[in-house]
């Protein structure tokens, strides 16, 4: 079932509650030791945009776009991710958008970005494969904008295919921040993960236009030491908690 948000284009899909595995295989190709072990986790529903948020819905929210590097990476067009975006600058999104459209309480409902484990869930979507289709490398094209295929930038969202859930650009295209920080994974099982916020080391999902297809993977992470940082193809997209959840997660 879809949501409407509260700018034009702003859809938000229900994320079923469950169990998955969370990590790489150590024999899935391209993996990295953090990837591993897998563990089991499970988490509660919640809903997450089908979209990286674009440069109108940033506009619509903050007024204009980041003047840092204005033109070079931003700039693109209405339905174009924002970009070169610190995790910083995320969460003031965040901010603004619960002030102007929620009534602050957790318990009434309120905008986020995802976990680290609600972020490689969605993206898997119930697969156990490297990517949300399968282990096909070749097949990527058909759901990604990345280094083979993007001409070196952004795309707009939602033209590739989406996952079994409903949601697109979760492999490729621009890179997105999770909410919380980066933690070695150990084999225990775990329920509804949420480690350091703010986080010192802030971590990236999903790869971006210029990445390989191994960093378009399901369970590859990207970590950086700085807050204030603005990688030139980050962006993110939003989780929001419903009104029924007096739990902020």
């Amino acid at each position: 079932m879809e949501f409407k948000g509260p700018l034009p284009g702003m859809v938000f899909v229900e994320i079923p509650g469950g169990f998955f595995q969370m990590g790489s295989p150590d024999s899935e190709p391209g993996r990295t030791d953090d990837e591993g072990p897998q563990h089991r986790v499970l988490l509660p529903s919640f809903r997450l945009m089908t979209t990286p948020v674009t440069e109108a819905q940033w506009k619509g929210i903050m007024g204009r776009l980041p003047k840092e590097l204005l033109g070079v990476t931003r700039g693109r067009g209405d339905d174009v991710p924002i970009s070169c975006i610190s995790w910083l600058d995320s969460i003031k999104f965040t901010d603004v958008i619960n002030r102007r459209f929620t009534s602050g309480s957790s318990s009434d409902g309120y905008y986020r970005l995802p976990t680290e484990a609600e972020w490689e869930y969605a993206c898997r979507a119930g697969s156990t494969t490297a990517y949300c289709f399968g282990d096909d490398e070749e097949r990527l094209g058909d759901y990604a904008w990345y280094k083979v295929n993007s001409g070196s930038m952004p795309h707009p969202v939602g033209q590739k295919l989406p996952n079994a859930w409903g949601l697109f650009d979760m492999h490729g295209n621009v890179e997105e921040w999770c909410l919380d920080g980066y933690q070695d994974y150990t084999a225990s099982s775990v329920y509804n993960p949420k480690h350091e916020v703010p986080p010192s080391t802030p971590v990236m999902r999903g790869g971006g236009y210029s990445d390989l297809a191994k960093d378009c993977r399901s369970a590859s992470r990207n970590i950086t030491y700085d807050h204030f940082y603005c990688p030139v193809v980050t962006s993110f997209r939003l989780a929001y908690n419903p009104p029924r959840r007096n739990t902020p997660f």
